[in-house]
């Protein structure tokens, strides 16, 4: 792939079968993509095996597996901190036997990397729950390291800042971030590209999303059209630039009623500004 070639995450398709969704991209001239997510009993020797053969037929590299979980909900605030990620307590072992079968069917698949939504990061360190945190996703990427593959986390639930320190807390060499900018506003946390500063040296893969601000308390912002937010797309890219960003401009789009019509002008416009 070239520097900077723009990907699109699977799911944005809306097409839940990854086949027929992979097939859909090679035929809007999507040469990467991102998997994801996928049901946990979708993790078999055989779906790798027949993933594998199908994306490389299509010519299409598979550059991240995302892993999501069974009940968790986006609906608001109150329902990704009750649902998302690896803080509740009564999920925590299933979801971890998840990731470990994530894991080996991403190694299977031939994707470099393993990405999740970890959940809201505790605010404050000395929280027990923030060091069982740090635990668990020690364990996890060991687990990756293992398999010869990185572990990615998911922007946009905390500041940059307190992403940072919890990646400085974890440190692990083979940890980084999956920079989705839209998800800074659309949680309300911070402004993506001084995040993006912030983060730079811990940025492996990114999501081109737009949205905007919540309106009201408790609730998530509204997802837009990429160029139609209020991230400022041109800023981004140029900030990706700057800080010798290389890797794929994968194009998530998660609502709308016209996902391929957005995808493709969201890479219109996203090859026009990489240049």
């Amino acid at each position: 792939m070239r520097p900077m070639e723009v990907g699109v995450f699977l799911c944005s398709t809306a097409i839940e079968d990854p086949f027929e969704s992979a097939t859909k991209l090679h035929e809007i001239g999507i040469n990467n993509t991102q998997i994801g997510p996928l049901p946990p009993g979708f993790y078999t020797d055989e779906n790798a095996a027949k993933l594998k053969a199908h994306l490389a037929d299509l010519g299409i590299p598979p550059t991240t597996l995302f892993v999501g979980f069974p009940g968790e909900s986006y609906a608001n605030m109150a329902a990704v901190k009750a649902t998302v990620g690896l803080l509740i307590p009564e999920t925590i072992a299933e979801r971890k036997a998840i990731l470990r079968r994530a894991i080996d069917f991403t190694a299977k698949l031939g994707a470099p990397r393993v990405a999740l939504h970890i959940g809201f990061v505790p605010a404050d360190s000395s929280d027990p729950a923030y060091a069982k945190l740090i635990d668990d996703i020690r364990e996890i990427a060991d687990a990756c390291s293992a398999a010869g593959l990185g572990l990615s986390l998911e922007t946009g639930q905390e500041t940059g800042e307190e992403m940072r320190h919890f990646l400085e807390t974890v440190d692990r060499p083979n940890i980084g971030i999956n920079f989705d900018p839209a998800n800074m506003i659309l949680y309300g946390k911070d402004k993506p590209i001084e995040a993006l500063e912030t983060l730079r040296r811990y940025v492996v893969s990114v999501h081109c999303k737009d949205g905007i601000w919540p309106t009201r308390e408790g609730e998530l912002g509204s997802e837009t059209p990429l160029g139609q937010g209020q991230v400022d797309i041109p800023a981004f890219v140029a900030k990706l630039k700057e800080i010798g960003y290389a890797g794929p401009l994968t194009i998530e789009r998660e609502a709308g009623d016209d996902r391929i019509g957005d995808i493709l002008r969201g890479k219109d416009l996203l090859e026009r500004l990489r240049g």
